[in-house]
């Protein structure tokens, strides 16, 4: 996929109606969409594209691929790897290469269409038999593949097909499981062999992909997808991070996250259709804020009015992942007051160290990233400086790293 986009913005950039980089850049269709900052007189778009992912969204909003505190989109191909090493390692690539090095092949492609196809007019021209209802901004991109000669054509093609299938496979394996193991086999057949298991999650693999195909119908655009599955996980981050922190989250807790966030999605998505209740137009990032609220208050409050998980499912978790801290002292103190040590003496807790190493991967994902776009732009002093911090973040962040092996 990675050099199927590679292949397809060199090709982009190169068209003679492109004339390259520089001739794509001074471009006038192209010059006032090159900011990598958003542009804060427009307040509703600074707050959606840079506000509210940098203060909220990363900690409140699960999505899948970056889901906080972990799940089981990723924990997929942690749990395929060779060792916690691995796995760690593999991680780290892939947010390198998602968020570093895949954007800017894209988004020179997408400045490239802006000169190519200037207008819808002129995407509906470049695909003559489709219904031109259908052919919005997002078709800009299959728009430009059509200048990509055959061979190099069948392969971004197979390329994009290849992305895709990775992420229908994780979806539908990952929504079989819970189907199966979390459905089937405890509640309709608890005595299932393995054989029927399989099968079982075959048949569930079928029918989830015929509803996954029957709710796309009903979307108009890439976009509203993006945020209606922003929305659903919205106000569940917090509770799949604390939950490795905090021995009072159970499953109701879980559950009520779940749920509440789903409903609220869903009562936007019908309030945009019917505006049954008079609240106005409210703007994506408006949704967000509301269903982060009112999911982390529910599920707040469900956590403090149950009951906890059992003291022995409790020590059984902390034995296994070691979560330590404040947040589990209670549980701690607990199993030694009867006589069984969880804690080892004289150990470190490791999360301080775990989230020093995220914000440092952080800078040097975020500074790759900006430093590419610069030298792209052929700006040097701000490319050079970001590239020198990309640097030295990895440098300390390789160090780190071992450090944190080692404890």
């Amino acid at each position: 996929a990675m050099i199927g986009s590679v292949v397809a913005a060199y090709i982009a950039v190169n068209l003679p109606e492109v004339g390259g980089l520089s001739q794509l850049f001074a471009n006038e269709a192209v010059a006032g969409k090159l900011s990598l900052l958003p542009d804060f007189s427009n307040t509703d778009m600074a707050v959606s594209v840079l506000v509210i992912p940098l203060a909220v969204q990363w900690w409140s909003v699960w999505y899948p691929g970056s889901e906080p505190g972990g799940g089981g989109y990723i924990a997929q191909r942690m749990l395929a790897a060779k060792d916690e090493k691995h796995a760690v390692g593999a991680t780290l690539f892939f947010n390198a290469a998602h968020y570093a090095l895949r954007p800017w092949p894209w988004i020179l492609v997408a400045l490239a269409s802006l000169v190519v196809f200037p207008d819808l007019d002129s995407l509906r021209q470049a695909f003559p038999g489709v219904d031109p209802d259908v052919v919005r901004h997002d078709m800009a991109y299959p728009a430009m593949l059509t200048f990509l000669p055959t061979g190099l054509l069948g392969l971004v093609l197979a390329s994009l097909i290849a992305a895709y299938m990775s992420t229908i496979s994780t979806h539908l394996n990952w929504g079989s499981s819970y189907v199966v193991n979390d459905f089937y086999k405890r509640f309709v057949k608890p005595g299932a062999s393995e054989k029927q298991l399989v099968r079982a999650g075959r048949v569930s693999s079928v029918l989830l992909m015929i509803l996954a195909g029957m709710v796309a119908l009903l979307l108009s655009n890439a976009m509203q997808a993006f945020n209606i599955l922003l929305q659903i996980g919205a106000g569940t981050g917090l509770l799949f991070i604390l939950r490795w922190f905090w021995w009072r989250v159970n499953a109701a807790s879980e559950l009520t996250a779940m749920t509440v966030s789903f409903l609220i999605a869903a009562g936007f998505l019908v309030q945009d259709k019917t505006d049954l209740l008079p609240i106005g137009a409210l703007a994506d990032w408006q949704k967000l804020v509301i269903g982060v609220g009112v999911t982390t208050i529910c599920w707040l409050a469900v956590t403090m009015l149950t009951k906890p998980a059992e003291e022995q499912t409790l020590r059984s978790f902390y034995r296994l992942t070691r979560p330590g801290g404040p947040g589990w002292r209670r549980v701690v103190e607990s199993a030694r007051a009867d006589g069984e040590a969880l804690d080892q003496d004289g150990a470190a807790w490791a999360l301080p160290l775990g989230v020093l190493c995220m914000v440092i991967g952080c800078f040097a994902v975020y500074s790759t990233l900006f430093a590419t776009g610069y030298w792209l732009y052929g700006d040097p002093v701000p490319a050079t400086v970001l590239s020198v911090v990309a640097g030295v973040s990895v440098i300390v962040l390789f160090a780190l790293w071992k450090k944190a092996l080692r404890a």
